[in-house]
């Protein structure tokens, strides 16, 4: 059997027995990475599936070689056994307590389990309870604090569940998914260490669970951690490998994983998105635009992910594709986090920032723990100068996820408005730190440094290189270091950049008032350094601009043609850009 063959059978097997244990997030990704898998040719016909070959331009885009599914050299994929099934032990109890529990009756679930032993009741009794805890802990922070707010209300279930689960797994009484839920048990309960153990355990047992390989990946935050794992080498490792990389922002490494599983899953939307996802970390935003935009040609009712294409159509203030977007979002499920979301930027871009934090707040009633929400409701109370509450907003995304570069920017933001540049200084560090590519974040952290109250031209130079260097699309960074060159007396580099500026700007066939300084000061530079000819020119292309720049011109020309008889001429020290 080939490689393909071989994921599809595995894939089928697994989503029956991931849905079997009401693990139905997991089935759905395990699904859709099945339909992923290239149709076999003799049984391929465009009416029985929704994709064709030729249709997948981002496939063929995003490889940058023929990648096929088969290992490297040397290494072989550990063939996991399909575990067997105790559906004879205890059947018809479990099918009354499943059907519970897909009616989100979970106590009355494990009530009927209660004296059930087979693995996979034991299992369905104490995930229902692990949710009852979890729906009964949501239900103290409403009533305590409402939707939005902070409470020290606990799982009381956690203890029991540890102290079975414990046990349990201490008499080889466990399954792979009673360790899944042994583990998001610890997980809860602070022992990370062991946490991580159990779920090496439980996907080294069964790999095709996806929740348990997404607890995994949020307990392994740096690269040393996610090294020290002893995994089996499934294919299914190279799916949590690319996703862990994204999470510690190897964005390259994790481009290249999803490439290589592209060889198998060339049809996989999961797979596109999360290149998508690399790419906007990267700040490639037209190539995200032409994937989500296949994206939803071949899934026109997805709405996860698109908050972040609403994210690009909002920088890129695309505001008639974002409105479409949000119309279409809206009318497949305007009760989805990602929906409220892609709405807010929609009423963000248009200026009405007050409803925008309607729909960002709206979404946070839906799930309080999502991220992408709290930061865009902090930048919205930035553009309404209502610091507090977007401090408040800001650090609620980082209790959440304290590696989010957005909010610590967004934090550093709030405290440079309030005058406050040590303290925002703090802050942006932090923020590049996470996202060193970023060159908004570098030249944040160089107005800082110029600030009245630190005055530290050279730091901010450092910052504005470290900007330049990173792609700075703003074209902000060369212009800043122009002019601290000139400022702190350093006529060549001042030139230097000024000119790499102008370079820019004409590459990029922009014009302004960076333009007219640039070439005022070029032109200034090289008539105090009798290279007159180079001074013609930017003198030249200063009469084509109306204004007093177009006198100076003329004035240095006259200059320039009569040096001969010793009249003075203006000099490069009185230039003030």
């Amino acid at each position: 059997m080939n490689s393909k063959e071989s994921c599809r059978s595995e894939l089928r097997i697994a989503i029956r027995q991931l849905s079997d244990r009401c693990l139905y997030t997991a089935s759905k990704w395990a699904a859709e990475q099945l339909m992923g898998i290239e149709q076999d040719p003799a049984n391929f016909t465009p009416s029985n599936t929704r994709f064709q070959w030729g249709s997948s331009s981002i496939r063929r885009r995003f490889r940058t070689n023929e990648i096929t599914s088969t290992p490297i050299a040397g290494v072989s994929y550990v063939s996991t056994p399909v575990m067997e099934e105790d559906d004879a032990v205890d059947g018809d109890f479990y099918l009354l307590a499943k059907s519970y529990f897909d009616c989100r009756e979970y106590r009355r679930a494990a009530h009927v389990l209660r004296d059930q032993t087979g693995k996979k009741s034991v299992f369905l009794r104490c995930y229902a309870l692990y949710l009852a805890g979890e729906k009964r802990k949501e239900e103290e922070v409403i009533e305590l604090e409402g939707p939005l707010g902070k409470s020290d209300s606990v799982n009381r279930e956690l203890v029991s569940l540890e102290r079975e689960l414990s046990t349990l797994r201490k008499n080889g009484l466990i399954d792979p998914f009673g360790l899944y839920l042994y583990g998001l048990v610890l997980k809860e309960k602070g022992s990370e260490n062991v946490a991580c153990t159990v779920l090496v355990e439980s996907v080294n047992s069964y790999p095709w669970n996806w929740n348990a390989w997404s607890e995994l990946q949020s307990l392994c935050t740096t690269i040393d951690t996610l090294n020290s794992l002893n995994l089996n080498n499934h294919w299914m490792k190279d799916f949590f490998l690319a996703s862990a990389y994204q999470e510690i922002r190897m964005h390259s490494e994790s481009l290249a994983k999803y490439e290589y599983l592209q060889g198998t899953f060339g049809y996989s939307n999961y797979i596109q998105a999360q290149i998508a996802k690399a790419q906007y970390s990267l700040r490639e935003f037209q190539q995200v635009e032409t994937i989500f935009e296949e994206l939803l040609r071949n899934d026109p009712y997805r709405v996860e992910d698109m908050d972040m294409y609403s994210n690009v159509l909002y920088a890129n203030e695309c505001s008639s594709a974002l409105s479409y977007l949000a119309h279409r979002v809206f009318m497949t499920d305007k009760y989805r986090p990602e929906s409220c979301c892609i709405i807010g930027n929609y009423y963000s871009l248009k200026g009405q920032h007050e409803k925008s934090v309607m729909y960002f707040r709206r979404a946070l009633k839906l799930n309080k723990n999502y991220l992408s929400a709290w930061t865009l409701m902090g930048h919205e109370y930035i553009e309404m100068k209502n610091t507090p509450a977007a401090v408040d907003a800001y650090r609620r995304a980082i209790d959440i996820n304290p590696c989010d570069y957005r909010a610590w920017y967004g934090l550093g933001q709030a405290y440079e408005m309030m005058g406050m540049p040590f303290y925002a200084l703090h802050y942006f560090r932090k923020s590049v730190f996470l996202q060193p590519n970023d060159s908004r974040l570098w030249i944040s952290m160089a107005h800082c440094y110029e600030t009245d109250q630190l005055h530290m031209l050279e730091e901010a130079i450092k910052c504005y290189r470290r900007a330049a260097n990173c792609n700075d699309r703003e074209a902000i960074a060369l212009h800043q270091l122009a002019k601290l060159q000139y400022e702190l007396g350093r006529p060549e580099e001042a030139a230097f950049y000024y000119k790499k500026d102008l370079e820019r700007m004409e590459a990029e066939e922009r014009e302004g008032p960076n333009m007219v300084e640039a070439l005022l000061y070029l032109a200034t530079y090289y008539k105090t350094r009798k290279r007159f000819e180079e001074a013609e020119v930017y003198c030249t292309r200063l009469l084509d601009f109306t204004g007093p720049e177009k006198e100076t011109a003329k004035s240095l020309l006259r200059g320039m043609r009569t040096t001969q008889s010793g009249f003075p001429s203006m000099d490069v020290e009185h230039f003030s850009p």
